[in-house]
């Protein structure tokens, strides 16, 4: 656990799920310089007395020290959390219990609610995709007044020209701090009259010939979701070699993303019931999109928001379809692959089969053969390897 000092206290926190060998912080030198700013290290302190908005927070560092704060102001407005991430709502939970603070007293959001009716400050951690901050802004602007505090943080390396230019023109008048410890500060001022023009997400495409039952198919996706705007070559090979299977067995698309390949495999077993799993608000409402638009309405399908495998029956799934990251946020770890796939031998029948599509470096047959005792790699390119483990 890291103990993050800011004008308000320090606090200990960690990420989601908890490990006992997690090396990374929940927070960094942006939420650092954040929270300092608003204390009013460099400048006034902010008042944070209205209602207060905290959209893309990673792990709840800066929702749990604002909530800290306002338990010495007097009536204060909601403080709300806005994020896509089932991992950061309950990281934001349990590091608000680890505060003594009760997680009811922010409104947890995701970024598929309706948005508050009106925002005093207005706090954004800018997230990796554009996409994702233009959907926000778009959302938020109606509840955003020309007295709004609009304040937002990154790495360097994750703020662009691009970046302002959407405060710019969704917002208002936007300008950057000096880095600091490799972060920077947006500070942007409402434009009065400003014209609000409805998000233009979700968007949708349709996929190319070639890829087996979804060819020629309607994708939906959410902003935010992983290629969004086109079919990624780790599914698009993936889905060229799904195996063909007849009859009621249960299916998993596990980091479902925007649902291509479960909604595949429910095209080629209309008789399959096909779970469909992420840890993104956004990605189940495409997953969801995606299969409706394409599969007949008595198919069975459930769509699950949550971390791994955590609430599917032990023992209960025929077969697991896998594309897992190997980003988190800034990140390169392997640690969300190792959960998808030590959940999927616990979620697996004996028998039962997990496919994993990852890049060829990744080298994810080790962990495989250590877990199942088996691994076959089933075809591979010059880029991508898929493999298939079997439980025993």
């Amino acid at each position: 656990m890291n103990r993050l000092t800011t004008p308000w206290g320090d606090f200990g926190l960690t990420r989601f799920p908890e490990h006992p060998r997690e090396t990374l912080r929940a927070w960094d030198a942006a939420d650092d310089y954040l929270l300092g700013h608003l204390g009013g290290t460099d400048t006034e302190p902010t008042d944070l007395s209205g209602s207060v908005v905290v959209v893309g927070d990673r792990w709840g560092a800066l929702t749990t020290a604002l909530a800290a704060h306002r338990l010495d102001l007097v009536d204060a407005g909601p403080l709300t959390q806005i994020t896509d991430s089932y991992l950061t709502q309950q990281a934001t939970r349990a590091n608000l219990r680890r505060a003594g603070i009760a997680p009811d007293t922010v409104r947890l959001r995701s970024a598929r609610d309706t948005p508050p009716e009106r925002t005093d400050v207005l706090i954004v951690r800018i997230p990796k995709s554009l996409a994702l901050l233009a959907d926000q802004l778009h959302r938020l602007a109606p509840g955003i007044h020309p007295g709004t505090v609009v304040l937002a943080t990154g790495r360097v390396t994750e703020i662009h020209t691009s970046t302002l230019k959407l405060f710019e023109q969704i917002l208002g008048p936007t300008t950057t701090s000096l880095a600091v410890r490799k972060a920077r500060l947006i500070f942007c001022s409402p434009a009065p009259g400003r014209v609000r023009t409805p998000s233009p997400w979700p968007h949708s495409y349709a996929l190319p010939d070639g890829i087996g039952a979804v060819s020629g198919c309607t994708v939906v996706n959410h902003a935010g979701i992983f290629c969004a705007e086109r079919l990624d070559i780790g599914t698009r090979f993936l889905l060229r070699h799904l195996p063909h299977r007849q009859g009621p067995e249960h299916v998993i698309d596990l980091g479902c993303g925007n649902g291509v390949v479960g909604t595949a495999a429910a095209l080629d077993n209309p008789a399959a019931r096909v779970t469909f799993i992420d840890e993104s608000f956004s990605a189940v409402a495409s997953a969801e999109a995606t299969f409706r638009k394409n599969v007949d309405a008595g198919t069975a399908a459930e769509f699950v928001l949550g971390d791994s495998l955590n609430d599917i029956p032990p023992g209960t799934a025929d077969l697991v379809l896998n594309n897992p990251p190997f980003h988190t946020h800034q990140s390169t770890t392997d640690a969300t692959a190792w959960r998808m796939f030590t959940g999927s031998r616990a979620a697996l029948r004996p028998g039962g089969e997990l496919w994993v599509v990852g890049n060829r470096h990744l080298g994810y047959h080790v962990k495989l053969r250590r877990l199942f005792g088996n691994c076959e790699t089933v075809t591979s390119d010059p880029k991508f390897v898929i493999l298939r483990s079997v439980k025993r």
